[in-house]
């Protein structure tokens, strides 16, 4: 298959302070890389070409130490504390920020969110997307699909650490990026934690990667599965700069969230993936790239292998 995504990242200030974000993007025929969470890779675009408004929202200082953001077509971890992974996302959406899982799954709607940076290492934020702020629905009613995330988080020179609390309210379920099909679906209520942990070395070009780890919970109330809860986490490589500038080695692996109750089949999803990035110039970017798993979709025998060469034009 082939397919292509073309994107572009539009920023205006209007007081040198603040920040208007505007993403046009489009693509085509790469349908077959979007089942979640196996072969759903991080630049899927199931779009017909045209060009149209993906993102848009506003980014504003109140006060010294906190950011405020808001607009109608925004994710939740654009607007985090601080960055739950070093893990270069260029593969899979699933291993996105240590496990694209409970807190972080991705879905476009209204937004608005609040981050308090100590500058001493500590940040908080709290967040809100809401999939009836732009549909008949409405804002927070009881009608609404909506998420709130809350992340606590310190960030040394090196390392990081973080918890983030998410509630999720009439059938969320963003988090299937990084979870099997059979605890998704429904009107369900769910709430969970995304924890997460990375450390960097100080110097590139050595044996010594960066490392990402994440682990996620989920409870679920008035589930329409067999399940009450689920669990899965994450690990995640990069080196850079091993055989010139600018390259990295990414490598990572884990188990999508499933459910942990017992039942009459073994469940035991896994899902990996290994890419090589490099630069022939300051403008292009190639990577070659395989992915696999088992049990990865509806933890029956559904394993899977994939190679993808992407070549990326940035001016």
């Amino acid at each position: 298959h082939a397919g292509f995504v073309y994107q572009m990242n539009l920023n205006t200030s209007f007081t040198g302070d603040d920040n208007l974000y505007v993403r046009l993007k489009t693509g085509n025929g790469l349908k077959q890389f979007s089942s979640k969470p196996g072969t759903y890779l991080n630049e899927t675009n199931t779009g017909t070409g045209t060009l149209s408004v993906d993102k848009i929202w506003y980014t504003f200082p109140i006060g010294d130490k906190i950011t405020g953001t808001i607009g109608p077509k925004i994710e939740n971890y654009y607007m985090l504390a601080a960055s739950p992974s070093a893990y270069k996302p260029k593969l899979l959406k699933a291993f996105r920020f240590g496990g694209h899982g409970a807190a972080f799954g991705a879905s476009t709607s209204t937004g608005f969110g609040l981050k308090y940076d100590a500058d001493n290492g500590f940040a908080t934020s709290i967040t809100l997307n809401s999939k009836g702020g732009n549909d008949g629905s409405g804002l927070l009613t009881k009608d609404d699909e909506n998420k709130v995330n809350v992340m606590a988080a310190y960030t040394g020179d090196n390392y990081h650490l973080s918890a983030t609390y998410t509630t999720q309210s009439h059938g969320w379920d963003a988090w299937h990026y990084f979870s099997t099909d059979n605890i998704d679906g429904g009107d369900q209520d769910s709430d969970g934690w995304a924890l997460r942990a990375w450390f960097r070395p100080d110097e590139t070009g050595t044996a010594i990667p960066s490392v990402s780890v994440g682990y996620d919970t989920l409870s679920f109330t008035e589930a329409s599965t067999s399940f009450t809860a689920a669990n899965g986490y994450s690990v995640a490589f990069n080196w850079d700069d091993i055989f010139q500038a600018d390259d990295t080695i990414g490598v990572a692996f884990g188990q999508p969230i499933k459910g942990n109750e017992p039942t009459s089949e073994s469940i035991d999803p896994f899902l990996w993936e290994a890419y090589y990035s490099f630069r022939p110039n300051d403008s292009i970017e190639i990577m070659p790239g395989v992915f696999g798993g088992s049990d990865v979709q509806s933890d029956t025998s559904d394993d899977i292998f994939g190679a993808i060469l992407q070549t990326t034009f940035k001016f």
